[in-house]
């Protein structure tokens, strides 16, 4: 098994990394063995203030740059970021888990994303609007928003990070970013990334810390422009609550609980070789995985034996460990979440196919788990499990899928499985959430925008959707006497 150092977490503040003043002391465990990495003070009231300060202050000389000169700093960052992809990778399974080589996928889908906006940045574009009168022109032309807030999640803390960061320093914005008090080292590398290419002091910041009180300090901070968050609806919503009081801009990119349907004219073996292989990466810790099976009568038994079977043959360790597939959960809390949710199911007459239980071992472990004949009123069916849990149930007619489909309130990523161009078509447009796959669970890239409907949020992550989420349309007539 391979190891590697853990750093000390540390604040990015005003060009310099050093410690939190905060009387918070933070701690953060290996979720595959329940030990301790280090600890570190959070960020106290007064380095937040000092953030928030220097990223006001370095925000209009970096707006000022030109989109191609900022983009060359951006483009610099991303190699080094792949420059120290091996180490950086290892940090980010033993403070998250996922196995090494979902750590360094991670790493590498960060850069392209650095990259991508690196270059569509210089696209920002304006365009000239024909006047009423002679003598007269108008343009618009785009502006960034101003100094940015980017919280983000412990289950992708690098890629979610860049990708708020991309799109925002691409825009010409600085940016305080607070990545997950469970994840810290991994995104620190990141900003070093960042600060090492030349990015100027004050551009790109990190504080560390109590998340509720890092979050709505920056919030309230009349600086701060836009806010942009990953995380659950609730503290989305709370946190939409608060930016809402400041008139402030927010991007909020929330949970959903993904439907899948598997329509009876579905290639099954394929079906079950992308679902399976996309359901227990990162444990089904994925905002975008696929969490309620809905699959066709005709196809269900095969289906459900089909998926136990994968199942089992998951190997579940350290991610650390060359072989291992499926590495812990984040935290006890969440093993504790997926066996209510197991119980419950199995309580209201769900049949466990497989699975079903915590590992007997030190950490945060649960078993690849395959539920049959889960009824719509089971929690599972109706909460976002966000673990390795797969509850499946059976359908006989599109129309009553559909509906069981979107009937939860939320809409971030959908999917459906059938090699019909009618039925694909349908589904496409009649499925209620932000990103839909059909035959495919690539959801989320550099170049395509991702956000939710409903209570899964608003505004887009990615994409030139993604960027222009940072950007101001300012209108400008000009009269010539």
């Amino acid at each position: 098994m391979e190891t590697c150092t853990y750093p000390q977490p540390r604040q990015h503040i005003a060009g310099q990394w050093r410690d939190g003043t905060g009387a918070l002391a933070c701690t953060v465990v290996n979720p595959a063995n329940e030990t301790t990495l280090a600890s570190f003070q959070a960020a106290s009231d007064d380095d937040i203030a000092q953030a928030v300060a220097a990223s006001a202050a370095a925000f209009p000389a970096w707006a000022a740059r030109s989109a191609f000169e900022r983009g060359q700093i951006m483009r610099a960052a991303a190699q080094r970021l792949r420059e120290s992809a091996q180490e950086s990778a290892m940090r980010l399974t033993l403070e998250q888990g996922k196995p090494l080589a979902e750590a360094t996928r991670e790493i590498a889908q960060a850069a392209d994303v650095i990259d991508w906006f690196a270059e569509e940045g210089r696209r920002a574009y304006g365009r000239v609007i024909p006047a009423r009168a002679p003598n007269v022109q108008q343009w618009v032309v785009q502006k960034p928003v101003g100094p940015v807030a980017a919280l983000t999640p412990w289950n992708f803390p690098v890629m979610l990070s860049a990708c708020k960061l991309a799109a925002a320093l691409a825009a010409g914005c600085t940016v305080v970013l607070k990545p997950a008090e469970e994840t810290p080292v991994a995104v620190m590398a990141l900003v070093d990334a960042f600060v090492a290419s030349g990015t100027p002091p004050g551009v790109v910041q990190m504080l560390i810390g109590d998340p509720g009180h890092i979050s709505s300090s920056l919030i309230a901070s009349v600086a701060v422009r836009k806010v942009s968050f990953t995380g659950s609806i609730n503290v989305g919503r709370l946190l939409g609550e608060q930016a809402g009081r400041h008139l402030t801009r927010v991007t909020l990119e929330l949970g959903g609980h993904a439907p899948v349907i598997v329509c009876e004219d579905a290639d099954l073996e394929s079906a079950l070789d992308t679902l399976a292989g996309f359901k227990f990466r990162n444990a089904g810790q994925i905002c975008a995985n696929p969490s309620r099976f809905y699959v066709h009568q005709s196809l269900y038994q095969r289906f459900v034996e089909g998926f136990a079977a994968r199942a089992r043959a998951v190997k579940i360790g350290d991610g650390l460990a060359p072989d291992t597939q499926m590495g812990p959960l984040a935290s006890r809390r969440r093993v504790e979440q997926m066996a209510a949710l197991v119980d419950d199911a199995r309580g209201v007459g769900a049949r466990i196919v497989c699975g079903g239980e915590c590992v007997p071992r030190a950490g945060f472990f649960f078993q690849p788990t395959v539920l049959a004949d889960v009824p719509d009123m089971a929690r599972v069916m109706n909460e976002e499990p966000f673990g390795p849990v797969v509850p499946i149930a059976s359908f006989d007619s599109l129309d009553d899928v559909i509906e069981r489909a979107n009937r939860l309130p939320v809409g971030l990523a959908a999917y459906a499985f059938t090699t019909s161009i009618r039925n694909a078509d349908r589904l496409a447009d009649a499925l209620e959430a932000g990103a839909v796959g059909i035959n495919s669970v690539a959801v989320l890239q550099a170049e395509t925008p991702f956000g939710g409907v409903k209570d899964s949020g608003f505004g887009k992550e990615n994409g030139i959707e993604g960027l222009q989420d940072y950007l101001c349309a300012k209108f400008v007539s000009r009269s010539f006497a």
